[in-house]
């Protein structure tokens, strides 16, 4: 199992949490961003990797390396769409795992959102990430990693 994450927009506590994560269960971990991203120094499970700039790149560069029974982290619902249907483990920054029953559903309420945006309705953001999220994270983290390594 690999770890990745869709570093570009991932909250630092996250980051945080997955670096610790990583470093306490040896796993390889890939921040994948188009611009450079820190790296914990002493920890050798964590890579930063850098694609070139553009729409999407960051997300096509996931898709192509992450195998099945991976896990990624994404708060991009077509990504995470993609990766499940990959047989990829996902988790979005607030704590939610995507599985094949509700990613679909998902994507349509992003897409009728981003349709009501795109004919000038305000329809708001996310709410500021806090500390429950980052506990809500933590502990989903941390029960699929359980599941799946006890597996192996």
């Amino acid at each position: 199992m690999r770890l990745w994450i869709d570093a570009d927009a991932s909250p630092g506590a996250v980051k945080e949490v997955v670096f610790r994560a990583a470093q306490r269960l040896e796993l390889d971990t890939f921040l994948v961003a188009n611009q450079r991203i820190y790296v914990p120094p002493g920890n050798a499970f964590v890579q930063s990797v850098r694609v070139a700039g553009g729409p999407d790149v960051a997300d096509q560069h996931i898709v192509d390396q992450a195998e099945p029974g991976d896990l990624a982290v994404t708060a991009d619902i077509p990504l995470a769409a993609a990766l499940v249907e990959k047989g990829v483990l996902v988790i979005e920054p607030r704590g939610e795992e995507f599985t094949p029953d509700n990613v679909r559903e998902r994507l349509s309420i992003r897409d009728f959102m981003d349709g009501l945006r795109s004919t000038g309705v305000e329809t708001g953001g996310p709410d500021p990430y806090k500390e429950r999220d980052k506990r809500a994270f933590a502990s989903t983290l941390d029960r699929i990693l359980t599941r799946e390594l006890s597996d192996r």
